[in-house]
């Protein structure tokens, strides 16, 4: 098992404590926030993960070194400046990940779901983790069914978690999908995730669960201080 774990942000909401650390690097409870993910992602058996980077590149291989701490080796996908967003990211990182379903998790998130729940071999292209709508996100993203499927249109959504499993296939006509979109044709294309989760959405290729656990999303330095006292309680 094989994980991406999406780290090259700039982090503009989250300045100025990003001028000079990366996002994922700030700490919370003690420890950098993709320390949090590199102990799950070691707990639910990953032994191989790709970090992808751009701002401020040369802190992670300072702070979390090969990742031999953690019973794993960590592959760094770098993408210079400006980073290639989400999507883009993961076409990057696609030669790192191999040919098979792999975890992929933003780095800046924060949550107590256990990676070992995810399924090995996703029923689709996808598999996401869902989570109710926090207060900054009150309309969420996409409306999970019993039955685990994951479809648009009207009713009740959920918030993607920024957790899932997916298969490389999911970016298989990535160009025919994202069009004619700012980035698209840069070298290397610079292009969102969203278009293609909604592309296989469309398709009945993609699924997920509702994780009903603690979750935050660590996007302004408010939350950031939220997330840490609660972590230093003991609440994590």
């Amino acid at each position: 098992m094989r994980a991406l774990v999406f780290a090259a942000g700039r982090g503009e909401r989250m300045r100025p404590l990003t001028d000079a650390t990366p996002k994922p690097l700030l700490e919370a409870g003690g420890k950098p926030l993709i320390a949090w993910h590199m102990e799950k992602l070691a707990a639910a058996g990953v032994r191989e993960v790709v970090v992808n980077t751009s701002w401020l590149a040369a802190r992670f291989p300072e702070v979390l070194g090969d990742g031999g701490r953690w019973g794993m080796r960590i592959h760094w996908s770098r993408e210079g400046e400006p980073p290639l967003e989400t999507g883009g990211g993961m076409l990057h990182a696609l030669p790192l990940l191999g040919d098979g379903p792999f975890i992929a998790v933003n780095a800046d998130v924060w949550c107590d779901f256990d990676y070992a729940r995810l399924p090995a071999e996703p029923a689709g292209d996808v598999h996401l983790v869902m989570v109710d709508n926090p207060a900054h996100n009150p309309a969420g993203d996409f409306i999970l069914d019993a039955d685990g499927r994951l479809r648009d249109g009207a009713g009740p959504r959920l918030t993607f978690a920024g957790i899932g499993m997916y298969r490389p296939r999911l970016l298989d006509g990535w160009r025919t999908t994202i069009g004619d979109a700012p980035g698209a044709t840069d070298d290397p294309p610079r292009f969102p995730l969203a278009p293609l989760l909604r592309a296989a959405i469309g398709r009945g290729a993609a699924g997920g669960e509702h994780h009903r656990g603690r979750w935050s999303d660590v996007g302004t330095p408010e939350r950031l201080r939220q997330l840490s006292q609660e972590l230093d309680r003991g609440d994590g």
